[in-house]
């Protein structure tokens, strides 16, 4: 299926799915200024071989979904939760996404933002998710999930405007908070910055998602009140949201099943996909549609 646009919530997102429409709802929320195709093609087509029907979206200010404006101010988000917008909105686009493609409740899978994200969508939107997959995130806590020294410099670092630099720098960000225990794949890498650079880099937009990020509060209180089949998938040697915020988020979730991957740090690699893609299985199988 081609991209499309939808308009939710006074913004347009846009989407792209795979499968057969009549198979289970999968749901795919990317991470901090990253657009849909980070998903890959060929994680999508396995899981929509699987029987899941996958959509995959640009959350606002990425990709090719609607760029906003205003100035994200870091200090005041960390300190008076203040933000152009917050981890709510984003999670009411995702909602509001389903509407639009008549979905009343869908599967969902989202990746370090994105997992913040599918978190907030299932407490904001219980009705909507029958099975939630948080990978490589956390709970929003102050004391868990906290990055590196070395790796903090990723977060408050903006892109380069040039396509050539930009390209270069994603590809020493992943050599940087990837697996240490996995090959790096310069080739796959080096085609997903370049469609990523491509498909468009909204000015700010990382600062306004990452801002949304610093002013959210804590979610296990709300976490803690859901009813769902849960995954929580973490790296042992992620650098840029320890794995200590994975295990809150388990520990949050009532029932939540927890995989630690050995060796894996801020990413997802090929290697890994099979592991993650029969987590997504099995507590699908747990809700079905």
């Amino acid at each position: 299926m081609t991209e499309q646009l939808a308009r939710v919530n006074g913004i347009e997102l846009c989407h792209e799915s795979f499968g057969d429409r009549a198979g289970r709802p999968l749901l795919l929320i990317m991470g901090l200024a990253a657009p849909m195709i980070w998903w890959d093609e060929e994680f999508c087509e396995t899981l929509a071989a699987r029987g899941f029907h996958v959509i995959r979206f640009d959350n606002r200010d990425a990709g090719r979904s609607t760029r906003l404006h205003g100035r994200a101010d870091l200090a005041q988000a960390y300190l008076l939760r203040r933000s152009p917008y917050t981890l709510a909105d984003m999670a009411d686009d995702a909602a509001g996404l389903l509407t639009e493609l008549g979905i009343p409740a869908a599967h969902v899978v989202g990746a370090s933002m994105g997992g913040m994200i599918a978190q907030t969508l299932a407490i904001r939107h219980p009705s909507r998710v029958l099975s939630l997959t948080s990978i490589m995130s956390s709970t929003g806590g102050r004391f868990v999930g906290r990055p590196s020294a070395r790796a903090l410099p990723v977060l408050l670092t903006a892109p380069p405007k040039d396509r050539e630099s930009y390209v270069e720098t994603l590809m020493r960000t992943f050599r940087l908070i990837g697996s240490p225990a996995y090959p790096f794949d310069e080739a796959r890498m080096r085609n997903r910055a370049e469609r990523t650079y491509d498909r468009g880099l909204p000015p700010g937009g990382a600062l306004r998602q990452l801002a949304a990020i610093m002013a959210d509060r804590d979610r296990a209180p709300g976490l803690r009140r859901t009813k769902l089949p849960a995954l929580v998938v973490h790296g042992a040697r992620d650098p840029l949201v320890h794995v200590s915020g994975g295990r809150a988020t388990a520990r949050a979730i009532p029932g939540a099943a927890l995989d630690i991957v050995p060796g894996m740090g801020h990413d997802l690699p090929r290697a890994v996909w099979p592991r993650v893609i029969r987590g997504i299985e099995r507590i699908a199988l747990d809700r079905p549609a």
